[in-house]
C-alpha cells in the first residue's frame, strides 16, 4: 500500500512540477540564489512528505551544530535511493549534491537538481571533474554548501560497514578551505532497498557532526582526510544504531 501512495505522491508532484518549473525559470534569471532557496523549499516539503507517506519515522541530531555564515561541505555515508530525500527533509542550510553524470538525463529531477545547484560529476573525464571542483568551490564562496558521498556509490554491506572513501572527494572542502559536517544516515536502506519493491515503516536517523576544520589537524589526519572523516561517520552510526 505504501509503494503505491508514493507512486501517487510522485506523480502528483511531476504534475505539479511543470508550472513550477516556469515560474523557477523565470526567477533565475534574476537571481540564481534566490531561485535555489524557492526550490530547496518547495523540494524539502516535498521530502517530508514522501517520509511521511513511507513511514519513516526520522531523528534527526545536530542540525545546529552546522554554521550558517559560510558554505560548507557534507560528507555522508549512502546506502539508499532515499538518502538525498532525507537530507533536503533536514538540511540546515542551503545545498545542492555532487551527482553522478547520468542523472542530467532523468526529466524532471535534473530540472530540480539544476535549480538546487547541484554539481554533476562525469568520473570518465579529469578535465570535467576539474570543472566540477572550480564550480564548486565558486559556490561555498557565496555560501552555498554541498553534499558528497565519498563511497562513490551506494554500499550493501552491514550496518556500519562504509567503502572506501575517496580522497579526491575532499578536494572541494580542501580547495575553498569550508568546513567538512560529516553526516550519518543510520537504517535509510530499510526503507526501500531492504526488501525492493516494497516500502517499508521504519526509523531512521541522521545526524550532523561537529565541524571539522582542515587547518587545524595534524598532519597524519589531513594526509589522510577520507580515513579520518570515515571513522568518525562510523562512530556516529555505531551510537545511533542504539537508537533505531
Amino acid at each position: 500500500m505504501r509503494t503505491i501512495l508514493l507512486s501517487i505522491v510522485f506523480l502528483i508532484f511531476f504534475i505539479i512540477s511543470i508550472p513550477l518549473f516556469v515560474i523557477e525559470f523565470i526567477i533565475g534569471l534574476f537571481s540564481k540564489k534566490l531561485r535555489a532557496k524557492i526550490a530547496q523549499f518547495i523540494i524539502s516539503s516535498g521530502c517530508r512528505v514522501v517520509l511521511k507517506v513511507a513511514g519513516t519515522k526520522l531523528k534527526a541530531i545536530g542540525m545546529d551544530r552546522v554554521p550558517k555564515d559560510r558554505g560548507v561541505v557534507y560528507i555522508f555515508n549512502h546506502r539508499s535511493y532515499f538518502d538525498p530525500i532525507i537530507c533536503y527533509a533536514t538540511a540546515p542550510t542551503l545545498a545542492g549534491f555532487i551527482a553522478m553524470d547520468s542523472l542530467k538525463k532523468v526529466p524532471f529531477i535534473n530540472v530540480w537538481m539544476i535549480f538546487l545547484r547541484c554539481l554533476f560529476l562525469d568520473r570518465s573525464s579529469l578535465r570535467k571533474g576539474l570543472k566540477v571542483i572550480k564550480e564548486g568551490v565558486k559556490l561555498i564562496n557565496e555560501g552555498h554548501s554541498i553534499f558528497i558521498a565519498p563511497e562513490g556509490r551506494r554500499n550493501f554491506e552491514g550496518d556500519f560497514d562504509m567503502l572506501p572513501f575517496k580522497e579526491g572527494s575532499f578536494k572541494l572542502a580542501k580547495k575553498s578551505k569550508c568546513p567538512i559536517i560529516p553526516v550519518s544516515i543510520n537504517n535509510a536502506d530499510r526503507i526501500f532497498e531492504k526488501q525492493f519493491p516494497w516500502i517499508k515503516s521504519t526509523d531512521v536517523v541522521i545526524e550532523y557532526g561537529e565541524p571539522i576544520y582542515i587547518d587545524n589537524l595534524e598532519e597524519g589526519e589531513k594526509a589522510y582526510l577520507g580515513k579520518y572523516v570515515q571513522n568518525i561517520i562510523w562512530n556516529m552510526l555505531k551510537k545511533n544504531h542504539k537508537v533505531t
